[in-house]
């Protein structure tokens, strides 16, 4: 597991490569701030749960300790408010980014209720168990780098491996050393594709549940569309599509094929205003040496953040 003193260890190496105390950890050249400041990315956020859900300690983590089903959209504000700190904050609103998330897992921990997969009843689980970070961060890594590549031109073989040296260093604000991630593209692909193949990814009663009450809806004012379900099922391997309960007949492969073929012709026709996420545009205006944010990227904030400012809060 990650012990706090882990955590500064990574984040001194993370300090180290930054491109600076305003920029953040990646800044404006970066293939990461590329995709990450794509508002299409929203189009893989449902698979990136439902394979963060398919790792039990996961799922248990979550039906025990998280407000997801009480308060969806409050989980999809936190998740961005951290993720996005991490990626375009200031290099001190990234490190304290860091640390929170650090304290939140360290909180969450307990013991399996039954057995699933590799994981017996009464084992125990930890947020802060390396192999668990490791496959969240794989997750939100491949997925936004999917959704991109869904809709504008995907990137070269040669950016690609750009990525995942970025992403290395965004895995070392889980606390994620050199050592406990795949050293190139290769072998990231390699690792993912042996984790979706094995048993640790094995979808219990707890993470159908949670996705039953998010993409089922619960409340149907806050029900995922048709097409967004069924692109969700799309991009999903069969088996663990299978294992969700995952519906993905013809009329479903239509609805997703139509709605892929409209945000194509239409997303990059779309002004930067709009196609650019709200923390983004706020990165941008702080490396201007502007004050606050203005009106529009405020709003554009509290959609995605919740909040009207991502650079708010002090050191962590």
């Amino acid at each position: 597991m990650v012990s706090g003193n882990e955590l500064e260890i990574a984040l001194d190496q993370v300090r180290a490569r930054a491109v600076g105390p305003v920029a953040g950890v990646f800044g404006p050249d970066t293939v990461t701030w590329r995709i990450d400041r794509e508002a299409v990315i929203f189009l893989g956020a449902g698979r990136a749960l439902l394979l963060q859900l398919a790792h039990p300690w996961v799922a248990a983590a979550i039906a025990e300790h998280s407000k997801t089903l009480a308060d969806p959209i409050g989980r999809f504000h936190r998740t961005f408010d951290i993720v996005f700190a991490m990626v375009f904050g200031s290099l001190d609103r990234a490190l304290s980014s860091s640390r929170q998330l650090h304290r939140r897992h360290s909180m969450i921990v307990g013991e399996m209720p039954e057995t699933v997969g590799p994981f017996p009843a009464g084992s125990r689980y930890c947020a802060n168990d390396i192999p668990s970070l490791r496959w969240v961060h794989a997750t939100l890594v491949e997925t936004a780098l999917m959704a991109h590549d869904l809709v504008l031109p995907p990137f070269s073989v040669a950016e690609r491996e750009r990525y995942w040296t970025e992403s290395r260093t965004f895995g070392a604000l889980f606390g994620l050393t050199a050592d406990d991630l795949p050293a190139d593209w290769s072998g990231f692909a390699a690792y993912t594709a042996a984790m979706v193949q094995s048993e640790t990814l094995t979808v219990s009663p707890a993470a159908r549940e949670i996705a039953a009450q998010i993409f089922g809806g619960a409340r149907p004012w806050l029900r995922p569309p048709r097409w967004y379900r069924a692109l969700t099922a799309s991009l999903l391997p069969e088996r663990l599509r299978l294992g969700f309960g995952l519906e993905f007949d013809a009329p479903d492969k239509r609805s997703a094929e139509n709605a892929l073929r409209w945000i194509k012709r239409v997303y990059p026709k779309l002004p930067d205003r709009l196609r650019y996420v709200g923390p983004y545009q706020e990165a941008l205006a702080r490396l201007r040496g502007e004050p606050q944010p203005d009106w529009m990227t405020r709003c554009l904030n509290r959609a995605w953040i919740g909040r009207s400012q991502m650079d708010v809060r002090g050191k962590g």
